[in-house]
């Protein structure tokens, strides 16, 4: 797969980054075997940019992957912490649960703006102090707001950003799809490595998954796209769209096979904004939080559009 510069970080990484959120404990909790097994096919179609963070509890499946592979791999993770110690920390937590001696990327996970970044001010100079070190190569933010990707453009010290970003404008927190894109140029402009994440919205746009992906990989200030994958016929079709070739019948069957589920989140609120849109009367808010009967769910995904904090995801 063609490599490109990620901003000014001076790392070379492929078009499609492999999201690892998906194969671990939080989605499809898969065996770590099987979930490594799944990277390391990816890695061998020329995937060399992996995404994870403390949160997901993926560093094992990254780690078995990396087995005696001697090729160059970027990843990059995320933590919440916003304070030095703590930062320190998830940091040390990420360097030895891959048996990694440097983590390129570091990220200060889900960022809101200006001031949620002053208030992990702390946190992002240690990471800052880190990368005189050596131990990280990058510094930046992962955000759901346009709020965050603008304040992090400002930033000289930010070197790399991770939007959420689709053609449905799915899950952006504080504004429109164009809102969000705008403060993206912007941020490229500025030399930021932009990396975007939720390209399908979170599953939601399964149902035109390879257009959805096209859309936002021919987005020009878009460096590289995030797609979560678990199985290797997602891993071979994600490759193909990113390398511009029809992807094969035989896999798209085998994707399109794949059995599916609706994933609630666990800061769902329990709004209940979701339920009114529902047409096939499979959702329920019982105790406070949102409930699927999996035997009405179409999985159509409108749900998902009406969740006003993004949590509801195919999976």
């Amino acid at each position: 797969m063609n490599q490109v510069q990620l901003g000014r970080t001076g790392l070379s990484v492929s078009k499609i980054c492999f999201g690892a959120l998906t194969i671990g404990p939080l989605q499809a909790n898969l065996p770590v075997r099987a979930g490594a097994a799944v990277i390391r096919y990816g890695l061998e179609y020329g995937i060399n940019f992996i995404d994870t963070a403390e949160l997901y509890g993926t560093y094992a499946y990254i780690k078995e992957a990396l087995r005696g592979w001697s090729s160059p791999v970027v990843i990059a993770s995320k933590s919440y912490a916003y304070t030095r110690k703590d930062m320190a920390a998830s940091l040390e937590k990420a360097r030895r649960g891959m048996n990694r001696d440097v983590i390129e990327i570091f990220l200060l996970h889900e960022q809101e703006s200006a001031l949620t970044l002053r208030g992990h001010r702390p946190a992002l100079d240690f990471l800052l102090e880190a990368k005189t070190r050596g131990l990280v190569r990058a510094v930046g933010i992962s955000t759901h707001t346009v709020a965050g990707v603008e304040a992090a453009a400002a930033m000289p010290e930010i070197d790399v950003i991770h939007p959420i970003f689709n053609q449905a404008g799915l899950g952006i927190l504080d504004g429109t799809r164009e809102d969000m894109y705008a403060a993206i140029i912007q941020a490229w402009r500025a030399g930021k490595g932009i990396y975007a994440m939720k390209p399908i919205g979170g599953g939601n746009l399964i149902a035109d998954a390879e257009n959805a992906l096209r859309y936002v990989l021919n987005q020009p200030a878009i460096h590289a796209v995030a797609v979560g994958m678990k199985t290797v016929a997602e891993v071979e079709m994600n490759v193909a769209i990113a390398e511009g070739r029809p992807v094969p019948a035989a896999v798209r069957q085998r994707v399109n096979q794949e059995r599916r589920c609706l994933h609630i989140e666990d800061w769902c609120a329990g709004c209940g904004t979701c339920v009114d849109t529902c047409r096939y009367a499979a959702l329920a808010v019982v105790n406070g939080k949102l409930q699927v009967d999996p035997t009405k769910c179409l999985l159509c995904g409108y749900c998902g559009a009406a969740c006003p904090q993004f949590c509801i995801k195919i999976i």
